[in-house]
């Protein structure tokens, strides 16, 4: 079954003092790929600026400007229609243990095996790892990473923060999609399964009516690699399929975060973000 699925996403700073200069990137385009094909995408900034767009080293879609004239407020709108696919099986040739601990695939996937900024594979990390059964094989550990996590934490707004590590949130016992898939990394790692953040947007109601507009978020899950990429939504446990639109995949949030950048001036406070999504068919 296919989706096709307008996204409108807005992000921005207000300053406290007009900022003399600020240097700005998004990541809020979702980009083409297996599963997915983006028919259109802009990105407006306000004040206007001129915008560069580049593909950064994990092959999300950046959109860069600096301004350079003072301003107050800081408002990033990105729009963009998608077509999506249905959610996939599993490889046909699933990779075992051998396979994962081969030169070739550890080689192949160095940056997505060890520690990164918020999925340091701590104690804490490799202790909940420990528990899962070690009878199971790779795709198996997959499936049960996703109830443990789901096990070990409830969703909750305002426990965690956007700084907060994958062995911070098993501490907590809560948080939101992004350390429901931090924490999954690190313990698809700590087994030894090459793993990716993946970030995006997830339409809320799989029962969407065609042209209802709805309220969303950005969303956040997870892809292991057992023989070939295999989506995995731990926050909600449910299969990754036309509901989800991916924008970025990278060690972690740290690499994916909607909007980054440094300014002259301020300080400043986020605007918010609003995200709305439409079933257009």
């Amino acid at each position: 079954m296919t989706w096709r699925i307008g996204i409108r996403h807005v992000t921005g700073y207000v300053y406290k003092r007009p900022v003399t200069s600020s240097y700005n990137e998004a990541r809020i385009t979702p980009i083409s790929n297996d599963r997915q094909l983006v028919l259109e995408s802009t990105v407006d900034v306000s004040p206007p600026a001129s915008v560069y767009r580049y593909w950064d080293w994990w092959g999300t879609l950046v959109h860069s400007f600096d301004l350079q004239e003072p301003h107050d407020e800081l408002s990033i709108v990105g729009t963009s229609v998608v077509e999506t696919s249905g959610s996939v099986g599993p490889p046909d040739s699933p990779a075992t243990w051998g396979d994962l601990a081969g030169a070739a695939v550890r080689d192949r996937f160095s940056e997505l095996l060890g520690s990164s900024r918020y999925v340091a594979l701590t104690d804490v990390v490799a202790g909940a790892a420990a528990e899962l059964d070690p009878g199971l094989d790779p795709l198996e550990t997959c499936q049960a990473v996703v109830a443990t996590v789901r096990d070990r934490l409830r969703y909750e707004r305002g426990t965690t923060t956007v700084s907060t590590t994958a062995a911070d949130a098993l501490e907590i016992g809560s948080g939101v999609c992004q350390d429901f898939a931090h924490v999954a990394l690190g313990l698809l790692r700590a087994r030894g399964i090459p793993a990716r953040y993946v970030s995006g947007y997830l339409h809320p109601s799989s029962a969407a009516e065609t042209g209802a507009v709805v309220a969303g978020q950005s969303h956040a899950w997870v892809e292991a690699w057992v023989g070939e990429w295999m989506p995995f939504d731990p926050t909600n446990g449910s299969p990754v399929g036309e509901r989800h639109v991916v924008v970025g995949r990278a060690r972690d949030y740290a690499d994916l975060a909607p909007l980054n950048g440094i300014f002259h001036g301020g300080p400043a406070k986020a605007l918010g973000v609003s995200v709305e999504l439409t079933r257009l068919a």
